[in-house]
């Protein structure tokens, strides 16, 4: 309520958002809907566009259709005025309201009425107009919603943050934001196609988990009033999946949302997607060619080819076969010296010291070369490249290797200088399962926030015999950023930001 000396709320609008309020409340004096239930509409601009493709200059079809569409662009004359309608998809057409057609009060209306950015109804025939410009010539008008906000200014572009912050104006004023989004459906066809052709069967496992497994992250935890105990966020599907393939669902996938609450940058968010996927009676290397398979049809699905066209106009190279590399090899390349599994943690602390890298006292032996690879080489993987054979004491679900002492059989996938996607030949055997989980808790007891917990339900499942399988985890909002070549918060529709600040 507002009193003599208590200014209202639009008192301390910005120009620009007061007028449109007053406009509002102009439009509700003379009766009319600012924000009526339902306007008329026939068909999409879109629809018109594939109809209509080629006519002549100056042609009217004698086609009356009813269209709807937000004005990017309004030119207002005596009696001709001419305005741009934008669908969701982004098609445009153009709107022509004269005197003759509308009526003098009709025309006003437009005239005074209606901003850029207002949606709108328009009813009339379909034409060109003299210079050849698909139009429809409107007999009537309806506003559809009265927009309270003018768009960003074309010669002003927003800026990253604002357009993270504020996606709905992005992907109004934004072709590359409207394609991203229509993208991410797209890949996630493609993907689902491509297991279906492989006869994998889709599951839905639980988000809210009463321990966190089936990765070395940092959970978010959370407590439940109804059970009366801690949960934790999802970190990964594994160990559910891993339940199903026990239970005969031999090849199995879910495209599932995981939560870490760790740092967030160009590749990481704390909420994100994931497809992960297992297939009994396969091992790193057949689920490696499943994945490749995955990520080149995602490509021919959005780009109608391996090689795809990124943001900045540059082309990557999907397809063919991958080269693989040893991640020790890279390690030994990037330090100068031979290094292995079975390489001491003290050597391998001279190493990093010796390239200025930060250690952290808690990382063991595998982490540690695992940090030096990623300082040492892994920016260079820019073309797709299978990094295989990781340190077993950061694998704890991962088979050991057949030939080599202190590896596991697992590989990561990096293209562009991030990592895409892991795969394993997954433990089977129960008892080892158990010693590494042990393991594992016993590091978190030490203040390994990452450390997995020992889930008896898991080993209990694994006694019941799990068939020899390949495992693959990939990130879903990193393969949109490998065909795009955007960054993570650009391939997530709505990635978590903090509040304004008042």
């Amino acid at each position: 309520m507002t009193t003599e000396n208590t200014p209202a709320v639009e008192d301390d609008l910005p120009e620009q958002l007061r007028i449109r309020r007053e406009k509002r409340a102009g439009l509700l004096e003379r009766g009319v809907e600012p924000y009526p239930v339902a306007v008329d509409r026939t068909t999409s601009l879109k629809a018109i566009r594939e109809k209509y493709t080629g006519l002549d200059i100056d042609v009217a079809t004698g086609d009356i259709e009813s269209l709807t569409g937000r004005i990017i662009f309004k030119r207002d004359t005596g009696k001709l005025c001419f305005a741009t309608l934008r669908e969701g998809d982004g098609t445009e057409l153009q709107a022509m309201l004269s005197l003759d057609k509308v009526g003098q009060d009709a025309l006003d209306a437009w005239k005074s009425d209606i901003d850029l950015g207002d949606i709108v109804s328009v009813t009339g025939e379909i034409i060109t107009s003299k210079r050849g410009e698909l139009s429809i010539l409107a007999n009537s008008w309806k506003l559809a919603s009265k927009s309270l906000r003018p768009l960003p200014n074309d010669h002003k572009p927003m800026s990253e943050e604002t357009r993270v912050r504020m996606r709905y104006v992005d992907l109004i004023v934004r072709p590359e934001a409207r394609a991203a989004a229509r993208m991410r459906p797209q890949v996630m066809r493609s993907l689902r196609d491509t297991f279906n052709n492989y006869d994998f069967i889709e599951v839905e496992t639980p988000m809210l988990q009463v321990m966190h497994g089936g990765a070395a992250a940092r959970p978010f935890k959370t407590f439940s009033n109804a059970y009366d105990m801690d949960l934790y966020m999802r970190i990964a599907p594994e160990l559910f999946l891993k339940r199903c393939v026990v239970g005969g669902i031999e090849r199995v996938f879910e495209i599932n949302r995981n939560f870490r609450n760790e740092g967030a940058d160009s590749s990481h968010s704390p909420e994100f997607a994931m497809v992960e996927s297992y297939m009994s009676y396969g091992d790193w290397r057949s689920i490696a060619d499943v994945t490749r398979t995955l990520i080149q049809n995602a490509a021919m699905a959005v780009a109608g080819s391996h090689v795809v066209t990124h943001a900045d106009g540059s082309q990557k190279d999907l397809g063919g076969t991958w080269r693989e590399i040893s991640l020790y090899d890279a390690i030994s390349n990037g330090v100068g010296e031979t290094v292995t599994a079975l390489t001491p943690y003290a050597d391998l602390k001279k190493y990093a010291e010796k390239l200025g890298m930060k250690i952290d006292p808690k990382w063991v032996t595998g982490k540690l070369a695992e940090e030096i690879f990623e300082h040492v080489a892994s920016d260079q993987l820019i073309e797709p490249t299978f990094v295989m054979g990781y340190p077993v004491d950061t694998s704890p679900l991962v088979r050991a290797h057949r030939e080599t002492p202190g590896v596991v059989e697992k590989w990561d996938l990096y293209v562009d200088g991030f990592e895409l996607a892991t795969g394993y030949s997954e433990l089977i055997d129960p008892v080892i399962q158990r010693d590494r989980l042990v393991e594992q808790a016993q590091l978190g007891a030490k203040g390994d926030l990452e450390a997995m917990q020992v889930d008896e339900d898991f080993l209990r499942a694994m006694e019941f015999g799990m068939p020899p399988m390949g495992g693959m985890g990939m990130g879903v909002d990193r393969l949109l950023m490998a065909l795009t070549g955007l960054g993570i918060r650009e391939t997530i529709l709505f990635p978590l930001v903090k509040p304004e600040v008042e």
